[in-house]
């Protein structure tokens, strides 16, 4: 079974997260912020992943802590629970409509860690959450997942639904990728031989 667990305890954020990449869509999500447990709400129910997660982080200040902390150990768990890569997929893409909002994303598990994002979002908060922190919270899953993520905006006006459309459209693009690809299935997607 690919799974993990992660454990970050910071004097900005104690995390505690348990992930099954073979999952159900399953989850229980205490981050601190309403927003934010409803995006990873969705991105576990898209993903297929199960996914538990409490995080006690100092929202007095801010969620910026709380949200890069929590891509540090959300990318983190997936890196721990792909193993070797053996077998995977290793790209995903998906293009994802939300209402009038149109997502792009595109991933490669390569083992090197880079965002790109294109988003175009007129709001600055959405209920407690900083909308800024949508790139950091990205930004800290790809660098500790190890994986080249693409997200463009190419429709949309409602903040609201550009950023649910890209935990959506992550969440397939990623479940793609990680997914076993049976014809390879003891092969390293690489001509490296490792990831």
């Amino acid at each position: 079974m690919r799974v993990a667990e992660i454990k970050r305890k910071t004097k900005e954020t104690d995390i505690s997260l348990s992930l099954t990449l073979d999952g159900k869509g399953e989850y229980e999500i205490e981050s601190g912020s309403g927003f934010l447990n409803h995006m990873l709400e969705l991105f576990a129910k898209h993903a297929k992943i199960d996914l538990k997660l409490t995080c006690v982080g100092d929202t007095e200040v801010d969620l910026h802590h709380t949200a890069e902390d929590i891509g540090i150990c959300l990318g983190s768990a997936f890196k721990a629970a792909l193993g070797d890569k053996r077998g995977i997929v290793r790209y995903g893409d998906t293009v994802l409509p939300m209402d009038e909002a149109l997502i792009l994303t595109a991933v490669d598990i390569s083992g090197r860690g880079y965002l790109v994002c294109d988003l175009n979002i007129r709001a600055k908060k959405l209920g407690d959450f900083d909308v800024e922190l949508v790139d950091e919270f990205w930004q800290a899953f790809a660098m500790n997942l190890g994986c080249s993520l693409h997200i463009r905006q190419l429709a949309g006006k409602n903040s609201h639904h550009i950023i649910e459309g890209v935990f959506k459209s992550c969440a397939r693009s990623l479940r793609a990728a990680v997914s076993i690809d049976k014809d390879f299935i003891d092969d390293i997607p690489s001509t490296k031989g490792v990831i």
